[in-house]
């Protein structure tokens, strides 16, 4: 925990980082202290903005399987996001919620959402991003469906998990949080303070 929390405040502050050989090496240990310890967070522990700090990735072993990448701390240039909140009217044990995922890059900005599923004993998130909002320079060029939009959303909650992709969740902190990937990838993000164009 204490190499994570020390990449987490360094990429916020943009100071000197520990390596993401370190990085990965504790990502896993804390992963695996999680499952032995059988912790469980819950759902209202994630509700909030967190920005993308290191990421993994993946590759195809040659004998099959999945092999993490060397893994890497995102450029500040690059604005990666991901946010989550309950529904409103629904009690939060349900585990209903929303999933928001925006991508900022010079004047341009992505956002994706849709609808989320909470699994409290397993830390995992279940989800698909069923809208798409683009935005040049402050404004809004598009903001509709995607993959069938409105029908996605109402058939969600009778899709099977094993169909969807999902998080993992094996560190949640006021300050970061960290997962794994449906894919295998590995990633921490940090807290974030909401912003005006954030709540849009």
């Amino acid at each position: 925990m204490t190499v994570l929390t020390q990449a987490a405040a360094a990429f916020q502050a943009n100071t000197s980082r520990p390596s993401a050989e370190l990085v990965v090496r504790a990502l896993l240990q804390a992963e695996k202290a999680t499952k032995q310890e059988r912790v469980s967070y819950p759902f209202e522990s994630l509700w909030g903005h967190w920005r993308l700090c290191f990421a993994t990735g993946t590759r195809k072993a040659r004998r099959g399987g999945i092999v993490l990448g060397k893994g890497f701390y995102v450029p500040q240039f690059a604005v990666a996001q991901i946010s989550f909140g309950g529904v409103t009217g629904s009690h939060d044990e349900s585990g209903k919620g929303t999933i928001g995922n925006q991508v900022e890059v010079g004047p341009v900005r992505l956002r994706f959402t849709g609808p989320a599923r909470y699994r409290g004993q397993k830390n995992l998130l279940a989800f698909d991003f069923t809208q798409l909002q683009i935005g040049v320079l402050g404004k809004t060029v598009y903001d509709g469906g995607v993959r069938g939009g409105t029908r996605k959303t109402e058939a969600f909650d009778s899709q099977s998990i094993a169909r969807l992709p999902f998080f993992a969740f094996f560190i949640v902190t006021p300050d970061f949080i960290a997962a794994r990937g449906r894919g295998g990838g590995l990633a921490i993000w940090v807290k974030q303070a909401l912003s005006t164009d954030d709540s849009r």
